[in-house]
């Protein structure tokens, strides 16, 4: 019974050990003057779990030997960290991040000319509509964009053969696209991504590029117009929407 007790202690011990081996910590900073940076968003693309740095830099985050971290600061250039052994077993590492230029482009505003004559002021000022039809006999509607000629053709072609379309892009991917749902349960990566805009996280995460993720909401049908405005977040909720309909169609089909 003694040797019972003591060989369960023991068991309890190691995955104590191992437990808090689980949880890395480091302190994030300015690469040009080694000053904290608080805030900056970090996501474990292995795990799919996320951390904020505090005031003074600091972060804790779910990790093990060989993940990688993604580092990403507004006007930082974003960076990836591999796990080490070392860091699991001394602890604290400085990570610092470099900070970029922000070069503004120049955009040019054309101007609307008004007649004063309401029937063709009408016809001259440019409306953009984003429509999405409902089909009776389908509970989802398919969005096919502004004033496009073909955007219902393309509706119907999608689905007509849904499956195929997307299955060269998502038959390649299906391992990371199992992330999606652990991507949205974690509070913290949800936060990043509706702050941001450029796709570069999710594009990580989710090991597409930008290119990939717009052909993918293009598969589904969503408008030119919702992919350029829409933030990380709801991206991420429309390919989360894509592919569960994807894994739907090809159970179906098999």
């Amino acid at each position: 019974m003694k040797q019972l007790v003591t060989f369960l202690f023991s068991v309890f011990f190691v995955c104590q050990i191992a437990s808090a081996q689980d949880v890395i910590s480091g302190t994030v900073m300015n690469a040009a003057n080694d000053v904290p940076l608080e805030n900056v968003h970090i996501v474990n693309l292995n795990q799919v779990k996320g951390s904020t740095s505090e005031e003074d830099g600091s972060f804790k985050l779910q990790a093990t030997a060989n993940d990688t971290l993604y580092f990403t600061y507004l006007g930082f250039k974003s960076i990836k960290v591999r796990v080490t052994n070392d860091w699991l077993k001394y602890g604290n590492v400085k990570v610092k991040m470099t900070e970029v230029g922000i070069a503004l482009e120049e955009v040019t505003v054309s101007d609307v000319k008004l007649t004063g004559y309401l029937e063709i002021d009408a016809k001259n000022i440019p409306i953009y509509e984003n429509k999405r039809y409902s089909i009776s006999g389908l509970n989802i509607g398919y969005e096919a964009g502004g004033s496009s000629p073909n955007a219902f053709n393309k509706v119907i072609g999608s689905i007509f053969n849904p499956a195929d379309a997307l299955n060269n892009l998502f038959s390649r991917r299906e391992r990371q696209m199992r992330k999606l749902r652990q991507m949205k349960e974690d509070e913290s990566i949800r936060d990043l991504l509706g702050s941001k805009y450029n796709r570069e996280t999710l594009s990580a995460m989710l090991q597409l590029s930008k290119a990939e993720i717009e052909e993918v909401l293009s598969r589904c049908n969503y408008s030119e117009d919702f992919v350029k405005t829409a933030t990380d977040l709801q991206i991420l909720d429309a390919i989360s929407g894509c592919w569960e309909e994807y894994k739907l169609l090809q159970r179906n089909k098999n």
